[in-house]
């Protein structure tokens, strides 16, 4: 049977991973390691200048699971490396409260442990849904479908395989499943965050702190991308790369005038 392992950025007692512990119970021999505290917006944060500390822990219905002191990559750095006494044949990341669209596969710390996962040669999907349901859909109703979607990702996975150096990351409208209109494979979308607004104050000593204020995102929600899809209610499926070369422009560059800089032969 394999073996997933299931981790998060929102921290080991987080719904959303609970959900996609017990989702995943019925395609492998699922262990959790999780951090022990929220790391939203952590991006691919690795611990290297001091220990870290993997304790046994109890989810919310009992299960046993282990949470980490370090960042949500460092959780699937340590199972690669055996802390666990197990080798993952496939890491899942989720279920995240607030998506993972567009840009925001840079900053978020769901995405970057199934990166870290593809970076060690383990398949990685990540999976998130919004902060807020509509309607009168409950979360957990939204958490459960989302699990369930991601269980159907993992046996594809687990039986085909993904191409090297891709991950799969999954966004799942936060609607009642009868409003969800199927499953859309999709590009990195459109999606831009306004100045972040700076709030300034003074501590009880009169020295300023400041805030980065939450902007919400300005999205284009175009046919084919990951942020259309998720407004127009469809699941979103997007196979995403480690490499980030913009290979279209690689001759162009070369095309320009590197002069200030002589190769060593010119300079001796």
């Amino acid at each position: 049977m394999a073996i997933i392992l299931v981790t998060n950025d929102d921290g080991v007692h987080s719904p959303g991973l609970l959900a996609l512990r017990q989702a995943l119970t019925s395609v492998g021999e699922v262990t959790v390691l999780a951090p022990e505290r929220n790391w939203s917006a952590g991006s691919h944060a690795k611990t290297m200048h001091k220990p870290l500390r993997v304790t046994p822990v109890k989810l919310a219905d009992g299960t046993p699971a282990y949470s980490s002191s370090g960042s949500p990559t460092d959780c699937v750095a340590l199972a690669a490396g055996g802390v666990l006494g197990v080798m993952p044949d496939l890491v899942v990341s989720g279920v995240n409260r607030g998506y993972n669209l567009g840009v925001d596969i840079t900053y978020s710390g769901t995405v970057a442990c199934a990166m870290e996962a593809t970076i060690k040669g383990i398949p990685g999907i990540a999976v998130s849904t919004g902060f807020d349901v509509e309607g009168e859909t409950e979360m957990a109703e939204v958490l459960a479908l989302a699990g369930r979607v991601a269980g159907q990702l993992a046996e594809q996975v687990l039986a085909r395989g993904l191409p090297a150096k891709t991950l799969l990351n999954v966004n799942v409208p936060a609607l009642a499943p009868a409003q969800i209109g199927g499953i859309h494979v999709t590009r990195m979308g459109d999606r831009r965050y306004p100045l972040e607004e700076l709030v300034t104050r003074d501590d009880p000593w009169g020295r300023p702190y400041y805030w980065l204020g939450g902007s919400a995102p300005v999205d284009v929600p175009d046919d084919g991308t990951d942020v259309g899809a998720v407004r127009s209610g469809y699941i979103s499926v997007t196979p995403v790369t480690l490499d980030m070369t913009n290979h279209p422009f690689v001759e162009t560059l070369a095309a320009w005038d590197f002069a200030a800089v002589q190769p060593r032969a010119e300079q001796s």
